[in-house]
């Protein structure tokens, strides 16, 4: 049975499976991805193959790599990533690993994994977040993945929700959802409280009050970004996957009670569905694999 490599290359982590052609996940590991100014990641997400080809116990021909930014038509390498991963921009991944591999943008890999094996497969048309290091996106037409111009579609994080904040996305957007969210300004954001979203969660569950308005900012601003979606493509569904959702409960109920505020629904129309991904922080990975195979 033909089995695949599928890695998520994240600004904090490296997450990688195994895939057979049903599939199933014969196999999972996860690692730091030491995101360093020298392009230390490479080392890491070399060692993670060789983890990966370790534990198969057949000889593997295929790896699929999804990661932020943008990848070229051939999907050979990225062509676009400000700001993080140096060393990604035109690396060419099939010269690395001595081996068939394809790259896809992060998150265009988890809606592909979700249309094809999770909760997105009774569906055609819908969009997709990742709420991780960042805030990417997707969207399914028709039941097929729609890149747009030069692959950038879906770039949901760098909606503008304020514009008159004055730090500016790594796309350069003022107040974008990819700020008010990320995990990558956690920091920043909470005047130095807090170090994560997990911490933030924690706190707010733990009734802290600066965590619970810094949350539910988050949250409201998450749904505004929904809500703007739904008034302009209309989608059937919005799955939302990454490390984020992780959260529950104290990220879908509240994003819902601001739903039921902002979202436009005319003569009691039904409302737009939210479902988090199946895959969660795995989607990534499952989407690479999926997409490398629809290659050959």
């Amino acid at each position: 049975m033909k089995i695949s490599i599928g890695i998520d290359l994240g600004g904090m982590n490296i997450k990688g499976i195994l895939l057979n052609e049903n599939g199933e996940i014969l196999f999972d590991h996860n690692m730091p991805t030491n995101d360093g100014p020298g392009g230390e990641w490479k080392e890491n997400i070399l060692a993670m193959v060789r983890y990966l080809e370790s534990a198969c116990a057949q000889q593997v021909e295929l790896i699929g790599i999804s990661c932020p930014g943008i990848a070229n038509e051939s999907n050979t390498c990225i062509t676009h990533m400000p700001g993080r991963l140096a060393g990604l921009e035109h690396f060419i991944w099939e010269d690395f690993f001595g081996k068939k591999t394809f790259v896809i943008n992060d998150a265009h890999a988890a809606i592909m994994a979700e249309s094809r094996l999770g909760v997105l497969q009774a569906y055609k048309n819908a969009v997709l977040l990742t709420l991780g290091t960042g805030v990417g996106g997707a969207i399914l037409i028709n039941g097929e993945l729609y890149q747009g111009l030069n692959q950038m579609a879906g770039h949901f994080g760098h909606t503008t929700l304020n514009v008159s904040d004055s730090e500016p996305s790594i796309l350069g957007m003022p107040g974008s959802l990819e700020f008010a969210l990320g995990n990558y300004s956690v920091k920043r954001r909470s005047a130095g409280r807090f170090e994560s979203t997990l911490e933030i969660v924690n706190a707010y569950l733990g009734n802290d009050k600066f965590a619970t308005w810094l949350w539910l900012d988050s949250v409201r601003k998450l749904a505004l970004a929904i809500a703007s979606l739904a008034n302009s493509l209309s989608p059937e569904i919005v799955v939302l996957a990454g490390g984020i959702t992780k959260a529950g409960d104290a990220l879908f109920k509240p994003l819902q009670e601001f739903m039921d505020v902002y979202e436009f629904r005319p003569d009691n129309n039904k409302k737009t569905v939210i479902k988090q991904a199946r895959f969660s922080d795995l989607s990534g990975a499952i989407g690479a694999a999926v997409f490398a195979n629809s290659k050959i």
